[in-house]
């Protein structure tokens, strides 16, 4: 399997070739791709380096799969020309995901969708996998009709820029600016850039990709934080069902979701948070309650690693699937 994977030098692309190595992926051959700055420099994988190469080298070598985690601007131009000699593009970036031609896939979820015809499949946001393998069962077994999310966001989804504005501030020394305000000992109200109706890019990729995950009406209300934690991204769900639920079935659901883990025990202090959730591939829920101002409506806390389920690892199982499935060239 000549597996590329652009964007490799990157800080969800260096993730995307330690999970590819954790879970042993069948690559035969590697081609790690980045920008033009890039190409030349070594990486390592599985015990051996490999030369960085641009897009268009890495087409001269036609990639079986390619794994996109390099921006927007960069998928919509090379994801085309990968799938155009056959290769399937499994792309991290917002480029396709509200494609009414491309699938949007959480594994556990939706996988059963794909197709050998799939050449662009877009991988969710972070925030909404997380928020929808928690969602998904629930949904099934009470039809969910509206949520109300707040995110806590790590700085690790902004990249490498944030991580090191805040180590400099935490030491005190100066710091190239990702974020318009400090970010150490802060939290900003800010996630992506705010659009016409007040909220931001990353808070309507919750309201939108969850409705088309979920292939449901779900109304969606989001307010994404961003906070000094490097583990993952936390959200404080509040969902409102169609039907009532007991507590207990809910915990059980939740524990026989392939992909959840549930940490639900307060009289032990157990219950998820970003510093447990680093470097998993699982989805921790905890802190499950009923909203006691309304009916039929449930709280609950849910945390994962937003640079493995959240981007590498959600990418990896999908080609993992259409591994099995035998639909990938």
């Amino acid at each position: 399997m000549r597996v590329a994977v652009v964007g490799a030098t990157g800080m969800v692309g260096n993730v995307m070739l330690r999970v590819l190595a954790e879970r042993g992926f069948p690559v035969t051959e590697l081609i790690p791709v980045a920008s033009e700055k890039s190409a030349g420099s070594k990486l390592e994988f599985n015990g051996k380096q490999f030369t960085v190469v641009t897009p268009k080298q890495a087409l001269e070598l036609k990639p079986q799969l390619a794994l996109f985690s390099a921006g927007g601007g960069t998928s919509l131009e090379w994801a085309p020309k990968f799938a155009e000699i056959g290769c399937t593009v499994v792309d991290n970036s917002s480029a396709w995901r509200m494609s009414p031609d491309h699938k949007l896939v959480v594994p556990e979820i939706n996988a059963d969708i794909l197709t050998a015809e799939d050449k662009i499949i877009a991988n969710p946001n972070c925030s909404t996998i997380q928020m929808v393998m928690a969602l998904s069962p629930l949904h099934k077994a009470y039809n969910a009709k509206r949520v109300l999310v707040s995110t806590y966001q790590s700085v690790t989804g902004t990249g490498v820029k944030a991580v090191a504005q805040m180590e400099a501030e935490r030491n005190g020394e100066e710091a190239e600016m990702a974020y318009p305000y400090r970010i150490d000992q802060n939290c900003i109200p800010h996630c992506d850039v705010f659009t016409e109706n007040g909220y931001t890019k990353e808070e309507m990729k919750l309201v939108n990709e969850t409705v088309k995950i979920l292939q449901s009406d779900i109304k969606v209300s989001a307010t994404a934080v961003r906070i000094p934690v490097t583990g993952g991204h936390s959200e404080s769900i509040n969902v409102e069902f169609e039907n009532d639920f007991d507590l207990n079935d809910v915990r059980k659901l939740l524990h026989e979701t392939p992909g959840v883990v549930l940490q639900d025990n307060p009289d032990m202090n157990m219950y998820p948070m970003p510093w447990y959730g680093k470097d998993k591939d699982d989805v921790f829920v905890g802190r499950i309650r009923r909203d006691e101002t309304q009916p039929n409506t449930l709280n609950m806390w849910v945390v994962a690693d937003n640079l493995r389920k959240g981007a590498a690892t959600n990418a990896i199982q999908i080609a993992e699937y259409l591994l099995d499935k035998d639909l990938l060239g």
